[in-house]
């Protein structure tokens, strides 16, 4: 019988998750089922028991119900701890075990689908909120020469420096500070592209051969990739390499078998 998996979300139908998944199922030969759950805004609790009563063996959890899989979650990995959010539930029979692949997915698109070496890079993370703080562990992992997190409210930005400082340079700072400053990488975590808005970012801030990654996808070109290549960045890509890549380290989790990310990649962007 194949094992089921979901995606809980709300809204959900706009989700590629079932679509990814079922790739992967097919090109390594996994027998599972995808699907999509629309919870109610206080019902994910109830979605995520109601998939442990059928026997599901998992679920993939988007927005707005991270934190509230963090919070049910039996048993935590430290990427998902240090998060304080999970995007990803495997269930056991001795409880539910969560984690977040976001920060792998973007840090795997950036070092091997972008072949950008992140070891030694100077790295601007803009945002505070949920999406940056689930990428600033794995981003430090690779060992970056520093990352300056950027928020409109700095003192965001100080709370996730106090609370990373352990694992790596990291510095805070509100968008007027960068004045003068240039960097490698520039990752736009804001949800700024949602409303084709540009983070108040100043001039000259990309350095010679730079990339700009927005975590955004769907979009074409965002107001922060355009500005990005008005400056000289060299290399400019959007979120969707991260969107599939966290869904094979979640595919990982569960079946302890990796697919191979780089058809999925180019099927999706082909019907986009």
């Amino acid at each position: 019988m194949s094992q089921r998996y979901a995606v809980i979300g709300n809204p959900i139908k706009h989700s590629k998750s079932p679509l990814i998944h079922t790739l992967f199922a097919q090109e390594t030969a996994q027998d599972m089922v995808y699907d999509r759950i629309e919870a109610a805004l206080d019902g994910f609790a109830a979605s995520v028991q109601q998939l442990q009563a059928i026997g599901a063996a998992g679920a993939n959890v988007t927005v707005p119900f991270k934190e509230q899989a963090f919070a049910l979650a039996d048993w935590l990995t430290e990427r998902a701890r240090l998060a304080g959010a999970v995007n990803t539930l495997k269930f056991t029979e001795m409880g539910v075990e969560g984690d977040n692949t976001d920060g792998v997915g973007l840090v795997t698109d950036i070092s091997q689908n972008l072949g950008f070496e992140l070891a030694h890079k100077r790295i601007l993370l803009m945002g505070a909120g949920g999406a940056a703080r689930g990428v600033i562990l794995p981003l430090l992992a690779a060992q970056p020469s520093f990352l300056v997190i950027a928020n409109r409210s700095p003192q965001r930005a100080h709370e996730l420096k106090q609370q990373f400082q352990p694992y790596g340079i990291v510095e805070a700072s509100d968008y007027a500070q960068l004045s003068g400053m240039q960097f490698d990488l520039i990752i736009n975590a804001t949800s700024a592209s949602l409303a084709d808005q540009l983070p108040p970012l100043p001039l000259g801030i990309f350095s010679p051969k730079s990339l700009a990654y927005d975590m955004m996808y769907g979009k074409g070109e965002t107001p922060f990739l355009s500005f990005a290549r008005s400056q000289g960045a060299t290399h400019c890509a959007d979120g969707l390499g991260m969107l599939v890549e966290q869904a094979a380290a979640a595919f990982y989790f569960w079946r302890q078998v990796r697919p191979d990310t780089a058809p999925v990649i180019t099927a999706l962007r082909a019907a986009a």
